[in-house]
C-alpha cells in the first residue's frame, strides 16, 4: 500500500478543480490518501530578495516534507488566460529552490478542468512538460472539459465518456504506486 499527496494547483475556496481531486480520491481505496487544500497555503510571490531574507517558510517546508514522504501525487491544475494560474506557478517556484528534484521518483496523475470547452488544456501542457523537469518520473494525464455540464458534486463525472477516461488515466496510475 502506498501514500498518495492529492492537491489543487488553485487556491480559490471555491475550486472546481478541488473538486474534481475529492472526486478522483474517492476512487481510490488500495492506497492512503493525503488530501491538502491549497486555501490553507498562502506563499508571499517568490523573489529572489525574500528568500534571502526571510528564507523558507515552514508550511513550504512542511509541503516539501509532505511530498518527500509519498510514492505519487495528484494534482489538478486551473487555468488563467491559457497559462497556469499564478499561485501555482508562485508554488512551483518556491518548491524548486529549495529543491530543484522535489518531485524526484515520483508519479504522478496531472489534471485539469474548467468550465470551457477545452478544460484548462493550456495550463495541462504547461504543467506536463514542466514537472519532468523537476524529477516526477511519470505524469499520466486527464483533462474535464466543461466542468459544469459534465461534473455533479454527489455523481461525479456524468459523461460516459470522460469518466471512463478518468477511469483509466486513475488506474494507469494507481497501477504505477
Amino acid at each position: 500500500m502506498g501514500t498518495i499527496l492529492a492537491l489543487a494547483g488553485s487556491n480559490s475556496s471555491n475550486s472546481i478543480n478541488f473538486k474534481l481531486v475529492k472526486h478522483t480520491t474517492s476512487k481510490i481505496s488500495e492506497h492512503k490518501i493525503k488530501l491538502m487544500n491549497m486555501v490553507n497555503y498562502p506563499f508571499p510571490i517568490y523573489s529572489e530578495d525574500l528568500e534571502k531574507e526571510s528564507g523558507f517558510s515552514n508550511s513550504l517546508i512542511a509541503v516539501m516534507d509532505d511530498i518527500k514522504s509519498v510514492d505519487g501525487i495528484i494534482v489538478s491544475v486551473n487555468e488563467h488566460n491559457g497559462n497556469l494560474s499564478a499561485y501555482f506557478k508562485n508554488f512551483l517556484d518556491w518548491l524548486s529552490r529549495l529543491d530543484k528534484q522535489f518531485l524526484d521518483g515520483k508519479k504522478v496523475l496531472l489534471m485539469s478542468t474548467s468550465p470551457g470547452k477545452r478544460g484548462a488544456i493550456g495550463a495541462f501542457d504547461i504543467a506536463n512538460n514542466i514537472l519532468p523537469r523537476f524529477g516526477a518520473t511519470k505524469v499520466i494525464g486527464f483533462s474535464l472539459p466543461s466542468f459544469y455540464d459534465n461534473f455533479e458534486t454527489d455523481k461525479g463525472i456524468v459523461n460516459t465518456e470522460l469518466a471512463n477516461a478518468h477511469e483509466d488515466a486513475l488506474a494507469a496510475f494507481v497501477g504505477e504506486i
